[in-house]
């Protein structure tokens, strides 16, 4: 560092031109500004590639005439997609737009998660998530979840709070193609709480949210009630509701059909739809198949008498329409894809039948399958083939290890039903 001496103003002798004060008189001495010319906050720099655009609005009564865009992708033909640069996108000079665009190139993401809504971050999750996804059936219960929770789409991700949460939970409502207003099961509930789990889970990991509210509560007591309740409240289909179902069978495939298979073969509701017409023995008169547990997988169930002639009648309509499925909504009006028989497709086919035929309207999609189990008990049938039938896991040793039964002791139990 140069040291320059000057003459102190007050006594005129040499000091430092660094000294804050004169060390022979005390003479405080007052530096001069040095001069610097004062940038010009218009004089426009050159924005990188890539970086966005800033618009000059030919409007002189705009008070922030600059429009500043940023750049979120590259289309395949080399093009730029842009979007208005949030939360702020005019400014009063080019310079103070350029600035917010360099910031936001610096972090986008940090930027962007202030305002992100959580409608968008459910589809970025959703793309992700549905990669893993095996079939239509688990995306459409996601997707029914989801719209229950309509209040909360257009929130930023950052202001919402477990109480938001926690009110559309309790307080969603969904309105179908009819107008109709539905609010959340205790089942569905569930599924909206393991949704929020997924999406705050993504949501954190990426970095758009530092607090993930769905972890910070627990299902209410009250759900987790009501929940098992609804679970144990299966209603078998009584003598006379059954004579009803077969006073309904017609020459055609019909519904009723279906759910009387149901009741004499124990399938779960979700079951039903995955029976392949390859696993139909017409020769032996069993079907195999089933899902969810060890046991209930690819169990085979026979086919009691009195429900055959419904079984050969699905089958020959899945052949005429060359399905690899047995049960198929041809009652669809939308693309031949949807003829596979979902759950919640039984299920609003069974209940529209349940109400057809005056039902008791507090059956449910499972109660076939509880029929098949009162009946069998009713009928005395072995216990020990009824957990074989519906794909109980059977947790005697002798009885699932030791025991060898000959093959037509299911068929010889099942005639027990009459």
């Amino acid at each position: 560092m140069v040291i320059m001496l000057i003459k102190c103003p007050e006594c005129e002798l040499q000091i430092s031109d660094k000294a804050a004060f004169c060390p022979h008189c005390g003479y405080v001495i007052t530096k001069s500004k040095v001069y610097s010319p004062k940038r010009n906050q218009n004089k426009r720099r050159r924005l990188p590639n890539g970086f966005g655009q800033i618009t000059l609005l030919k409007d002189n009564s705009l008070r922030k005439p600059y429009r500043a865009m940023v750049t979120v992708r590259k289309t395949q033909d080399g093009k730029y997609v842009q979007k208005l640069l949030k939360p702020n996108s005019y400014f009063k000079t080019y310079n103070e737009a350029y600035e917010a665009l360099l910031e936001y190139n610096r972090s986008p993401f940090d930027l962007d998660k202030r305002t992100i809504t959580m409608q968008e971050v459910y589809e970025r999750w959703f793309e992700e998530y549905r990669k893993g996804l095996k079939g239509k059936n688990s995306e459409r219960t996601i997707t029914s979840a989801w719209a229950y929770c309509s209040s909360i789409y257009d929130m930023p991700i950052s202001s919402v709070k477990v109480h938001n949460l926690k009110d559309v939970m309790e307080n969603g409502i969904y309105t179908n193609l009819k107008g109709e207003s539905k609010t959340p099961s205790p089942s569905t509930k569930e599924k909206m709480k393991t949704l929020f789990n997924l999406i705050y889970d993504y949501a954190v990991a990426n970095e758009i949210t530092e607090r993930n509210c769905a972890r910070m509560f627990k299902l209410s007591k009250n759900v987790l009630i009501e929940r098992e309740q609804l679970k144990n409240s299966h209603i078998p289909y009584t003598d006379n509701e059954r004579k009803i179902m077969w006073d309904n069978v017609i020459n055609e495939t019909s519904w009723v059909d279906v759910l009387l298979i149901q009741c004499y073969m124990g399938w779960r509701p979700q079951e039903i739809g995955l029976l392949k017409i390859e696993n139909v023995d017409l020769e032996n008169w069993e079907i195999t198949g089933g899902m969810k547990t060890k046991a209930g997988t690819d169990r085979t169930v026979p086919i009691h008498p009195r429900i055959r002639p419904l079984v050969i009648k699905w089958y020959d309509k899945a052949t005429q329409l060359n399905s690899e499925y047995l049960f198929n909504c041809t009652d669809t009006t939308t693309h031949r894809s949807s003829l596979k028989l979902s759950y919640d497709k039984y299920m609003h086919r069974i209940n529209r039948l349940i109400d057809t035929l005056k039902l008791n309207p507090d059956h449910r999609p499972h109660d076939g399958r509880n029929t098949f189990i009162t009946m069998c008990k009713n009928a005395g049938v072995d216990e020990y083939a009824i957990k074989k039938m519906v794909g109980h896991e059977i947790y005697d040793i002798t009885e699932k290890v030791y025991t060898k039964r000959d093959p037509q002791w299911l068929h010889n139990e099942i005639l027990k039903i009459q």
